[in-house]
């Protein structure tokens, strides 16, 4: 099982790095052809685009991945496969619906309350992409659930790449914003039937068909369908809730703000959230490990599975959104150097990704109690950091601007993180890696003293990208962080980095002899 759980980290970490950075080429063309207005109203249209996919899929995928891999894990293959085809069916729906909703109702009410009519098409637009989104985040769901995040990683990729092309080429025709998210629909139409390609000729010994003799009765699935709602509606509320934690001061924004400001916010958050690919890639896979081992009551698994999310999260979380926030300006300058005005974003982008950091950790902690079957507590702390980050936000952006909007974001991400992370250990009764956190968050800090030695450029940033992680190892070093056990965890990740492999494995030698 662990070496399922390390290797199901592996594929979506590699996954998810890719696709951050396809995701910045991705916002980093559509930044420079659209310009700053433009983009803003793309910024504006993406949170509601986020949203009305979670509607549509009814917080559906986690609860599919939670009860395929209990099945599974009880041997009631059956049960798996009536799981995934009754929550699809759900999902088509739910996508239809919603989709309908936002093309003649939602999307009129919004451009005129901003009182943005260019906004209008390309909101109704997103209407088309929500059925699409739904299907694949069902067949999503069930990937997870049997441990098999490279089809997860097949499907976003394929999504990711007609995404860009397709965006890329209808911007480029002159229909702007339109384009933009036309290309979205596009994309969630290839990656729906890629993924339903994947599930029927892939996965078949996984889950078949339901035959005549254990077809479920009318009755049944309808006692199913509501075992499974039951489970996603606290699961939906979270997702929503969570969306509107890091959208709400955007769509604000859209009230006191004029369009360029809103599209340097827009750039800039992307960046801040970089980090986030270490913590959802375990949070991803750690949700599946922790309902199985909880569900056969298997405390060492548990408690190793918990102790070890944060501690090799935090390994690469805490140093990265230290070396974003200190470098945010030439970083922004590197990336739209097409475009100096998008820099004007550097402190917004600084204050967000410290807000990440708190983020994080909330999000394994998150994770690890909707596993274990208690998806009301983050949906409640989510519901909290809405209503912090609305008031914040209303009062701070009108004053601060963008940077209002960041603060209030930070802010709330910390106050959701702290009750998180504590009831979480106190549910599953293991013990927090306090130490380990303390001395990783030193050893990042260090990083700071070459900042202000280097030259405030792109060269700077080079040239920092190279120092700053060795002199965040040397830190780890003097402070005796890791142990024996964590330095065979890092060798086994790093074990397939082909002719990297070497050094690696040579600079966790050089550790390990001078920590231990």
């Amino acid at each position: 099982m662990v070496s399922k759980v390390v290797r199901g980290s592996a594929i979506t970490l590699v996954g998810n790095v890719i696709f951050r950075f396809g995701g910045w080429f991705y916002r980093f063309i559509l930044a420079t052809l659209l310009g700053p207005a433009a983009y803003g109203i793309f910024g504006l249209i993406t949170p509601f685009q986020g949203i009305f996919q979670i509607l549509s899929s009814g917080g559906l995928p986690p609860a599919i991945a939670k009860y395929v891999s209990e099945y599974n894990a009880l041997n009631q293959t059956d049960c798996a496969s009536h799981v995934v085809y009754t929550s699809l069916k759900i999902m088509i729906i739910l996508g239809l619906l919603f989709g309908v909703i936002m093309v003649f109702f939602i999307a009129p009410v919004l451009a005129g309350y901003y009182n943005k009519p260019e906004a209008l098409l390309p909101l109704q637009t997103v209407g088309l992409i929500i059925p699409f989104s739904a299907i694949v985040g069902g067949f999503r769901g069930a990937f997870q659930g049997i441990y098999k995040m490279e089809y997860i990683v097949y499907t976003k990729g394929v999504e990711q790449i007609a995404m860009i092309l397709f965006s890329t080429f209808l911007v480029i025709l002159g229909l702007s914003t339109f384009g933009a998210v036309l290309g979205s629909v596009f994309a969630f139409i290839i990656a729906s039937i890629c993924a339903a390609i994947l599930f029927k000729k892939y996965l078949k010994k996984y889950f078949k068909p339901p035959s005549l003799n254990s077809k479920l009765s009318i009755a049944d699935e309808i006692k199913l369908a509501k075992k499974l709602i039951f489970y996603a509606i606290p699961v939906s509320i979270t997702g929503l809730a969570e969306m509107g934690v890091y959208t709400i001061c955007t769509m604000i924004m859209g009230v006191f703000l004029a369009s360029s400001s809103i599209g340097i916010f827009t750039a800039a958050d992307p960046i801040a959230r970089l980090p986030l690919i270490i913590s959802v890639s375990l949070s991803t896979t750690i949700l599946p490990a922790v309902s199985e081992a909880y569900a056969t009551k298997n405390k060492y698994a548990l408690d190793r599975y918990v102790n070890n999310s944060y501690k090799y999260g935090m390994f690469f979380v805490i140093p990265a959104c230290v070396g974003i926030a200190i470098f945010s300006r030439e970083i922004l300058g590197l990336i739209f150097f097409t475009n100096p005005a998008y820099m004007q974003g550097a402190l917004s982008l600084s204050i967000l990704v410290i807000g990440m950091t708190f983020y994080s950790i909330y999000a394994i902690s998150s994770s690890i109690v909707q596993g274990i079957g208690n998806p009301k507590i983050p949906m409640y702390l989510l519901l909290l950091g809405v209503v912090i980050t609305f008031f914040l936000g209303w009062y701070l952006i009108p004053i601060y601007g963008i940077v209002g909007g960041a603060i209030a974001t930070t802010i709330s991400s910390i106050l959701m993180m702290i009750p998180m992370f504590l009831i979480q250990f106190r549910i599953t009764e293991t013990k927090a890696p306090y130490a380990f956190m303390i001395k990783i968050t030193l050893s990042s800090l260090i990083m700071i003293i070459p900042y202000h030695i280097l030259p405030k450029n792109s060269l700077g940033l080079i040239i920092g990208m190279i120092i700053c992680p060795i002199v965040f190892l040397i830190g780890v070093t003097l402070f005796k962080t890791l142990d024996s056990d964590d330095i065979e965890w890092f060798k086994n990740i790093f074990n397939k980095t082909g002719f990297l492999k070497k050094y690696i494995y040579m600079i966790l030698d050089l550790i390990d002899k001078y920590s231990n």
